[in-house]
């Protein structure tokens, strides 16, 4: 039945349209049997709720805002299927939306989501957002804001991600035992929270292991994203192997350089890990299958947009409160495969 109503729905079953309204509501004033009856030729009938006009009436809009660097790597996507996975079982849209790695950008999602009437927002920040005034103004005037994967200590609210710190750690600590000394590092920054963290991982792994910091061996290629961060990338490879004593290894600190230095490292005929080893923050499913197969800091992107999901819900409906905020750190992974194999001559 074309455009059917809550009257047609009444009317077929013999109910009043306010019996038929709270049964698709899961009201506790209907019985399961009658909300079934009902449910069921809803279902039958193709019934859609006019998602508008219960906006109007109820001054929600039952979306939810989304804000993320970019949308073209395989990280950022699980985390979005973990978003969807909460958002739709608590039965809210989602309005997706890109900064591009761009702060004045990032200010134009939210004025955009704001106008969307969205009841909250979900944001992973740019990598130029070192100060986060647009946030804290929308927050003050009723909207919830949670921060994932990218958090920090600069903005008090719910947040979401691991401890970027100790990935790096970790990170750089297996090549140091498996025999590499000249170890580098590809970052983006400056003045970012996350890669400050990497960064520092990375500094405290040499320095336990007495191994002095080199500048020469740090590159930050960005804030860029896009062909922008694949050319920075290859300049920085290019760079580190022309240095008189060039590196044995990399730890790179995000998915797309982990990725545009392997196709770097091939493109200059650099044979990993023989030439120089590999392992970086990265959630391609590919990596056990790229040549050589890729070592990764794996992240739980899937569970930190499903968590951050839920404590933003919380907070829209009440069930979280504002004055308790938490920063929720999940465990990382270290996935160790060929391109970080140990050091031929640290094998005795």
């Amino acid at each position: 039945m074309p455009n059917l109503t809550l009257r047609d729905m009444a009317k077929a079953l013999g109910l009043s349209v306010s019996t038929v309204s709270k049964a698709l509501r899961d009201s506790y004033e209907i019985g399961a049997e009658t909300k079934k009856r009902v449910l069921d030729y809803a279902q039958a009938n193709h019934y859609f709720p006019n998602r508008m006009a219960k906006s109007l009436k109820e001054g929600k809009s039952g979306s939810v805002g989304v804000v993320i660097c970019s949308i073209d790597n395989n990280f950022v996507s699980r985390m979005l299927d973990g978003i969807d996975s909460a958002c739709t079982k608590a039965g809210y849209d989602l309005i997706i939306m890109q900064s591009k790695e761009s702060l004045s950008q990032e200010k134009s999602c939210i004025r955009q989501l704001e106008a969307r009437g969205v009841e909250g927002v979900l944001i992973s920040p740019s990598s130029e957002t070192v100060d986060f005034a647009h946030l804290s103004d929308v927050r003050a005037m009723g909207m919830p804001v949670v921060l994932f994967d990218r958090i920090g200590d600069r903005f008090g609210s719910y947040q979401v991600g691991i401890d970027n710190r100790d990935g790096a750690f970790r990170a750089t600590q297996h090549l140091i035992a498996n025999g590499y000394k000249r170890i580098a590092m590809l970052n983006i920054g400056p003045g970012i929270h996350f890669a400050m963290q990497r960064s520092r991982g990375y500094a405290d792994a040499l320095e336990e292991h007495g191994i002095p910091y080199r500048d020469e061996y740090v590159h930050v290629c960005g804030p860029l994203a896009g062909e922008a961060l694949k050319g920075a990338v290859t300049d920085a490879i290019r760079s580190l192997l022309a240095l008189p004593e060039p590196p044995d290894a990399l730890f790179t600190a995000t998915d797309q350089l982990s990725t545009f230095s392997l196709r770097a490292l091939h493109e200059r005929g650099c044979r990993i890990p023989e030439d120089m080893a590999l392992i970086g923050f990265c959630n391609t499913e590919l990596a056990p299958i790229l040549t050589p197969p890729l070592s990764t800091v794996y992240q739980p992107a899937f569970e930190i947009g499903r968590i951050a999901a839920e404590k933003l819900i919380g907070l829209i409906t009440g069930k979280e409160h504002p004055d308790h905020y938490e920063t929720v750190m999940l465990p990382i992974r270290l996935d160790v495969r060929e391109s970080s194999r140990r050091k031929a001559s640290a094998s005795a």
